[in-house]
């Protein structure tokens, strides 16, 4: 099971407990075996699912060109994006599922990702537990 993540990166102390929770309780809902997390390591949400499904005893592959991170170097592949290639659309050309650490604003990259992976019938958990904030 290949399954993507996206999310905010600007979210408050709390709402990363809150959040990294949610996502342990996701990814352990899912056998090891045959599980791949697919992700851009962006901070924030985006290395928090990638963590979770490598302590889970997943698998992870790594998606763009991220900065270097022990996280980079145990991916089992990295995806380079070709130019032009738009990375929503690579995400969603790997992944059965789709995460999405998203507070339900219907602007930017998030809730664009959300509506094409649904449009294409990947599922899609949402998670924004109650009392997330972003920081600031």
């Amino acid at each position: 099971m290949h399954i993507g993540v996206i999310g905010h990166s600007d979210l408050s102390e709390i709402t990363e407990m809150l959040v990294r929770g949610e996502l342990w309780k996701l990814v352990t809902g899912y056998q090891t075996y045959g599980l791949v997390g697919v992700s851009p390591l962006g901070p924030g949400a985006e290395s928090w699912f990638a963590a979770a499904v490598l302590e889970h005893g997943g698998t992870l592959e790594v998606l763009g060109a991220p900065a270097p991170s022990p996280l980079l170097r145990q991916a089992r592949a990295v995806h380079r994006l070709a130019p032009g290639l738009d990375p929503i659309d690579a995400l969603l050309g790997l992944v059965e599922e789709l995460v999405a650490v998203w507070d339900g604003s219907q602007d930017g990259r998030i809730s664009e990702a959300v509506a094409r992976a649904e449009a294409q019938g990947i599922y899609v958990h949402r998670v924004w537990p109650e009392g997330s904030a972003h920081s600031g």
